[in-house]
């Protein structure tokens, strides 16, 4: 077992472990924000057919070349075309055909044009100045091309890609199976949501709070429990959880002075610590083992020290145990709006916001950086890293962040 492994070690260990994916089909209605398992190509142009882009006439533009206010061309109408129905006549010089949006462009036309534009009567339209071939036409394929990528192997879909699909006509959608999480929280003082709150009692946020984080990634979260702070019942918990859990999390019992509790209950279990703390603060009271291939993932007690560790360390690997194929979060330089007034003897993980103030990225601290706080995510959307053995540092000073 490594103790006060170094924060990127403990992220890579945890993310090069093994993974079992499994798929399976969805229809398209329930395919949003699940994880795509197979590549999928385009089978039809996008639109399948030429068609026009607003209501007006579809014509020759070679017939309108000597066109103009005193000396009109005027064109033959051979028929409307409502949006869904094919052309019956083919378009031939010195005619044109009425189409409204929608509508296929008819073999022979090369160009449309807006009514307005033209001065028309049922039987002709006439022409106050040249258009061009290939004027006003929408393409087909001009949007979507037969054989282009719509979704790619591991790519989270999302609305654009429900489009892309439903444009297709197809019905179904091949996705990873979400991993279940289990999340089992410990500690006496712990109140379940919806239950009187007990004096001296807390409610167990920390469920909620990591099953929203995990949802979003793409795992089926699952709540555990509540188990007293004892070793053997903890190790229980965890036991029964296993074979129907991808993964196992607990929340509490993971602090320097829970040492035997995070632990001892891994090893009464059987399991293979690979590493207990990381050199981050705060987030850095951590505990990774394995049992029967599945991770054991023991996080704080406290709700913003217990999400900064699900992020900073373990989220690439969850997302990877989720079938997706960008795992990191992406990184960015930005600069401190305001000096960082602390000394910092281990790398600290600041949560905050991106501000773009005249061209220039900055980083903004949210309102707390206490392990006790949760609200200080709510505004959150970058992760900054201050790094360790760092003096305070003044505004400005550059530092890496992940986009959140």
């Amino acid at each position: 077992m490594l103790k006060n492994i170094d924060t990127n070690d403990a992220c890579k260990m945890l993310y090069e472990l093994p993974v079992t994916l499994k798929t399976e089909t969805v229809a398209l209605c329930d395919a949003l924000s699940r994880i795509v398992s197979e590549t999928v190509y385009s089978k039809i142009p996008v639109p399948p057919f030429d068609r026009s882009p607003y209501d007006g006439y579809a014509f020759r533009g070679e017939d309108t070349q000597s066109a103009s206010r005193e000396t009109p061309v005027v064109l033959e109408i051979t028929e409307e075309i409502p949006a869904g129905t094919m052309p019956r006549f083919e378009i031939k010089p010195g005619h044109a055909a009425k189409v409204l949006t929608g509508a296929p462009i008819p073999k022979g036309a090369n160009a449309t044009i807006k009514y307005e534009y033209t001065k028309f009567t049922e039987s002709e339209v006439r022409f106050l100045k040249p258009v061009k071939p290939d004027t006003d036409i929408v393409y087909a394929g001009s949007d979507v091309p037969p054989g282009a990528e719509l979704a790619a192997l591991g790519a989270k879909i999302t609305a654009p890609v429900i489009s892309s699909l439903a444009n297709q006509g197809f019905t179904t959608v091949d996705v990873f199976k979400k991993p279940v999480i289990t999340v089992i929280s410990t500690g006496a003082e712990l109140c379940e949501v919806g239950e009187p709150l007990r004096p001296a009692a807390i409610y167990n946020s920390n469920v909620h709070t990591l099953s929203a984080y995990l949802k979003d990634a793409g795992a089926a979260p699952v709540n555990g429990g509540v188990a007293p702070d004892e070793p053997a019942v903890i190790s229980d918990m965890i036991g029964k959880a296993l074979p129907d859990s991808d993964m196992v999390i607990t929340t509490g019992g993971a602090s320097v002075g829970d040492y035997d509790w995070a632990v001892t209950s891994a090893e009464l279990l059987g399991a293979q610590v690979l590493f207990w703390k990381a050199t981050m603060r705060p987030g850095g009271a951590i505990l990774t083992a394995v049992k029967d291939g599945k991770v054991i993932l023991g996080l704080s007690g406290n709700p913003g020290a217990a999400v900064l560790g699900l992020l900073r360390i373990a989220m690439p690997y969850i997302k990877k145990l989720c079938g997706r194929s960008e795992c990191f979060f992406p990184e960015v330089s930005v600069a401190l709006k305001e000096p960082f007034k602390k000394s910092s003897p281990k790398m600290r993980v600041l949560r905050g916001r991106l501000e773009i103030i005249d061209s220039k990225a900055y980083f903004t601290e949210s309102n707390s950086q206490g392990s006790e706080s949760a609200s200080s995510m709510a505004d959150c959307d970058l992760m900054g890293e201050i790094p360790m053995g760092s003096p305070p540092l003044p505004a400005g000073t550059i530092i890496k962040a992940y986009r959140i």
